[in-house]
């Protein structure tokens, strides 16, 4: 095995071995894939591991030991995950444990606000799964996602902050006694204060046959997902930046990369455009929309239109990457607060929302501008609004 790593033994139809592959991805852990319907002989391995038995997913561990068929909750403990929060108060839950919800947190915990984050996936959110970031203050050579989402948790810890992952909210529920989350084990933790920091996820194309390859051939993450490319071709759907800065990352495992606009242009910023333009292994092609995927058990076809002559055709890429925006994690406070005509959560100057007591900063909040620089600073500005609010509790 190699080092650093998990090997997950599975199928590409087993639903189990999708979701923990998506949680190991989350988490950011290292893993390598084992598909033993493309590789027979490694089912024989399976077998071996289960004494004649082949379960699936069967997870091996670098210490030699075996999770068969685990729950993301038994992945989560093995894997030494805090999950359960040490007391049931707090002066202040976030949640969300990005940019935004870790600077938040080390400014409350560093003036003593007892201050708990609750992150569904990896701390560091949507930078963790970034390549690399260029322009992100103080870092002239520009610095790894991963590696910055990792300073960001320690400082918070170091303030003292109580950080949980792989736990995620279930319900913000307003009571007499205050503000109270539950999560999806079942406990609730309440609260003088709760900042919203769950950010946004990545849009999907909504076209038939595409939630049948969501994490089979279909991917929201280069990050997560580019190695199992390698010597292979991809397509790129989108034409901003991060579609283009993806597909220039994928040119690292893929043969062929083929970036997909459905505008007449790319939209991303110039120099990088110019990036992709230049790169031997990118092929940019504008003016087509996807139509659907086609499949039998895996991707078979990408099916196109060309938006001017309305003609079809099939694109044959190993996998496809789709990055064509985001879209607010608002699904925790939808029917409590304010929306705008997007879905983001509207905010006073304050921060606060249209429920006192919750605030809501970074990528979901209306009018942000979903840069991670900016993300630090809402997370600041939220921070002294909160302790000024706590200040009259």
């Amino acid at each position: 095995m190699s080092e650093n790593k998990i090997v997950v033994y599975g199928t590409t139809w087993c639903p189990d071995c999708r979701r923990s592959k998506k949680f190991l991805a989350e988490q950011r852990i290292p893993y390598r894939w084992v598909d033993i319907e493309a590789r027979p002989q490694e089912a024989k391995v399976v077998e071996e591991l289960n004494r004649g038995r082949q379960k699936v997913p069967t997870i091996l561990f670098q210490d030699g030991s075996l999770l068969v068929e685990p729950s993301n909750a038994e992945l989560a403990a093995k894997l030494g995950l805090s999950t359960r929060a040490k007391c049931p108060y707090y002066d202040c839950i976030i949640i969300g444990g990005g940019p935004t919800g870790l600077t938040a947190a080390l400014y409350l915990a560093r003036e003593g606000v007892e201050t708990l984050v609750i992150e569904k996936s990896a701390l560091g959110g949507q930078i963790g799964i970034t390549e690399k970031l260029e322009n992100f203050p103080g870092f002239p050579a520009g610095i790894r996602g991963a590696e910055l989402a990792e300073r960001f948790a320690q400082q918070a810890r170091r303030f003292g902050a109580e950080l949980l992952q792989a736990q995620q909210v279930s319900q913000v529920v307003q009571g007499k006694a205050g503000l109270k989350v539950q999560t999806a084990d079942g406990s609730q933790y309440g609260a003088g204060a709760i900042l919203l920091a769950s950010g946004s996820i990545y849009r999907r194309l909504g076209v038939p046959g595409e939630e049948e390859l969501i994490g089979i051939n279909l991917h929201y993450c280069a990050t997560c997902d580019g190695a199992f490319y390698k010597g292979k071709t991809v397509a790129v759907i989108g034409g901003g930046n991060s579609a283009c800065e993806e597909s220039l990352f994928l040119t690292k495992f893929a043969t062929q990369v083929t970036l997909l606009q459905n505008k007449p242009e790319l939209t991303a910023q110039k120099l990088i455009q110019e990036k992709v333009y230049q790169h031997p292994q990118i092929t940019v092609r504008t003016n087509v929309a996807v139509q659907s995927f086609e499949s039998n058990g895996k991707l078979s076809a990408l099916v196109l239109q060309d938006r001017r002559t309305e003609q079809s055709e099939k694109l044959r890429p190993d996998g496809v990457f789709v990055f064509i925006g985001m879209a607010p994690n608002n699904e925790l406070v939808s029917d409590l607060v304010e929306l705008d005509e997007r879905g983001f959560v509207v905010t006073s100057a304050e921060l606060m929302t249209s429920l006192p007591g919750l605030f809501a900063a970074g990528d979901l909040r209306s009018g942000s501008t979903k840069q991670a620089a900016a993300a630090v600073g809402e997370g600041a500005t939220a921070a002294l609004m909160i302790r000024e609010y706590l200040k009259g509790l």
